[in-house]
């Protein structure tokens, strides 16, 4: 028996709930995890698993040697690296998530640079703005907008993006320059995201002491590239980051508006398991992330 092999088996079952996503993820038949755990036990002479034809889940011994292998496997990890770093460059493959206007406008352009650094890594970039459990979907990471609200991930903030008000030439001919933001709820169209959830994302507006939100969106999207498709097809005055809409404010395709208003920069974050911050890919790339798109601060939101 690889003791090794079937001790990560084991952790990663636990972690999934699952032997079909378990053998997914470590690219083996579920028949050969499934002996692995099976070994495992007669090797411990414990049982570690109670399975039933719906769930498979740890017992009172086998959450105590969870705990311990767990620790046992990223020390093992972590020993390798140091090892390994000293004489070759991390290599294997780096499945991540991102937003899709992250991803498509920020880090994809971007990707040849980590590759030139990094040749021996793999990397597939899932591109989507819904929550997704990253142990069950097999990912190592996902950059994600907005507060950090799940504490039981390891989350390093990569940059802090900030917000323009905007539209486009046609749109204020037509309907002309909002003067403020009540003139912008009482006389014009926004545009604006949705989440997952089909709510509106606000568009708000600070000065000073001063704060003004708007929610209610003639037209929105939960995309944040369709987001900028609907400012520069002239359907209302929005809101995006001005990182990506700078290349079209330069060229007039869109114009900024209420420049005297602001709103508060959306924070990133690169966010993944704490079991899994010795793998040295990952490290790799998390610190290339944070190097390449912002600083990497305390998180404090």
């Amino acid at each position: 028996m690889n003791q090794l092999l079937a001790m990560r088996a084991f952790v990663r079952v636990v972690d999934t709930g699952s032997f079909s996503r378990t053998a997914d993820q470590l690219a083996l038949p579920r028949s050969t995890v499934s002996k692995l755990i099976t070994d495992l036990e007669k090797h411990l002479n414990i049982k570690l698993m109670q399975r039933t034809t719906r769930a498979v889940t740890p017992t009172s011994d086998g959450l105590e040697y969870y705990g311990h292998a767990m620790r046992w496997i990223a020390e093992m990890d972590s020993v390798e690296s140091a090892v390994r770093g000293k004489k070759v460059k991390p290599s294997g493959h780096l499945r991540i998530d991102a937003p899709a206007i992250f991803a498509n406008s920020l880090l994809i352009p971007e990707l040849p640079e980590f590759h030139r650094e990094y040749p021996e890594i793999t990397v597939a970039v899932g591109i989507s703005d819904r929550p997704l459990n990253i142990v069950e979907e097999g990912v190592d990471c996902v950059i994600r907008a907005g507060k950090l609200d799940d504490m039981a991930m390891v989350g390093r903030r990569v940059t802090g993006l900030q917000y323009v008000t905007c539209a486009a030439p046609a749109y204020l001919d037509r309907k002309g320059i909002p003067s403020s933001p009540d003139d912008l709820q009482l006389n014009h169209a926004a545009a604006c995201y949705f989440f997952s959830t089909g709510k509106p994302e606000l568009l708000i507006f600070e000065r000073g002491a001063e704060r003004f939100e708007i929610g209610k969106c003639v037209f929105s999207t939960n995309e944040g590239n369709g987001l900028k498709e609907m400012l520069l097809a002239g359907l209302g005055v929005g809101q995006h980051f001005r990182r990506i809409v700078q290349p079209y404010l330069d060229s007039g395709e869109l114009v900024a508006v209420l420049e005297d208003w602001s709103r508060p920069a959306m924070p990133f974050h690169i966010l993944y398991p704490p079991n899994r911050h010795q793998n040295a890919r990952l490290k790799a790339f998390a610190d290339w992330v944070v190097q390449k798109f912002g600083v990497d601060l305390p998180i404090t939101e």
